[in-house]
């Protein structure tokens, strides 16, 4: 799986969430997206505290868990950004994603995709320290590009942001780690409702990737993903 897969699930989830609850299920995609990635955030969090370190925006950058997948990268659609300024505020700007191109290749860039990436980042860094200030001013699937500011950035264009050793997870956990903590809200939210519509999420992964990759999927069901 890559980030294409993984873009393709939340866009799924928004589809029906929205097409079946309307307004209710909007609220519970949005609460979905930030229950995901504080998550990832938390578990960032005590991988850098186990090592010693500090919940500073350095390591914010060390403990990321993800790295541009192979494919992304071949297809030409991998991730790039730049920090276009360090002080006083952090200025990171986005110009190309592969959540943006599979967002915009299945019609929901504009609106699936608007909502995810407006609470996405953000809601990372509040799951690693709360006391970080992480502004999205806006997002490619409106605007240009992205751009996001870092409030009191502790690093420079000389620092090492190199990831640490063992801190990166593939798609397939991403992946799985997505599917599963999106429908635990929706389940929580619309019960049996919530229930069939992850299940029909799962079948149009089988259509859309194939029976591998759905039982893959299905291997992260017991996961526990608040531990690192």
């Amino acid at each position: 799986m890559t980030e294409r897969t993984h873009a393709f699930l939340a866009a799924r989830y928004y589809e029906y969430l929205i097409s079946q609850f309307g307004d209710r299920g909007k609220a519970a995609f949005v609460h979905a997206t930030r229950h995901y990635a504080e998550q990832r955030g938390r578990r960032m969090a005590r991988r850098a505290l186990r090592n010693g370190e500090e919940l500073n925006w350095t390591s914010y950058y060390r403990y990321g868990e993800w790295v541009s997948s192979p494919e992304c990268i071949a297809e030409g659609s991998s991730n790039q950004f730049s920090f276009t300024q360090y002080q006083p505020e952090g200025v990171l700007q986005i110009t190309r994603c592969p959540w943006k191109a599979q967002f915009a290749e299945m019609g929901v860039d504009g609106t699936a995709g608007a909502l995810y990436c407006s609470v996405l980042d953000d809601s990372i860094a509040r799951g690693f320290n709360p006391e970080l200030q992480y502004d999205i001013d806006q997002t490619m699937e409106t605007e240009e590009y992205c751009i996001h500011r870092l409030q009191n950035l502790d690093f420079t264009p000389e620092t090492d942001l190199s990831k640490r050793p063992g801190v990166t997870k593939d798609f397939d956990y991403h992946c799985g780690h997505l599917y599963w903590s999106f429908r635990t809200v929706a389940e929580a939210v619309f019960g049996a409702d919530g229930t069939a519509l992850a299940q029909q999420v799962l079948r149009d992964v089988r259509e859309q990737y194939g029976e591998d990759t759905e039982a893959k999927l299905k291997e992260y069901e017991d996961m526990d993903f608040e531990m690192i």
